[in-house]
């Protein structure tokens, strides 16, 4: 019995135990009228549902110019009930929109720059 209690307590100790909060999928995407295009150099981001403290928030659709040259817009997307953000992406790679630019009315325009600014250049 002693031996028993050992490899059962020692099997949990292995054990690993993760946390998770699964939503569900978003609701369906609503139908969004989509303005004139303000620039040649503006790209349409489709409005899209994403997941914010337990629940889903719908983020409508805008025009925006990409955060540096020759990035495109990736959508988000669900797999296997797992939630992917979108994200820019292009040739210095992947960037991702930060949903507090929300409200500038550049949004995405020359983040990268920002964020990744050399100081000795």
């Amino acid at each position: 019995m002693i031996v028993g209690l050992l490899l059962g307590c020692g099997s949990m100790a292995r054990a690993q135990v993760s946390f998770g909060i699964r939503i569900g999928p978003p609701p369906r995407v609503r139908v969004e009228h989509r303005p004139p295009r303000p620039g040649p150099d503006f790209v349409w981001v489709t409005g899209y549902w994403y997941p914010d403290h337990g629940h889903y928030v719908w983020e409508s659709g805008y025009w925006t110019r990409p955060p540096y040259p020759g990035a495109y817009w990736v959508p988000p997307h669900r797999a296997d009930g797992e939630y992917f953000q979108g994200y820019w992406n292009g040739p210095h790679g992947r960037f991702y929109h930060n949903h507090a630019w929300d409200h500038d009315q550049q949004r995405d325009y020359d983040r990268y720059r920002d964020d990744h600014h050399d100081d000795h250049h």
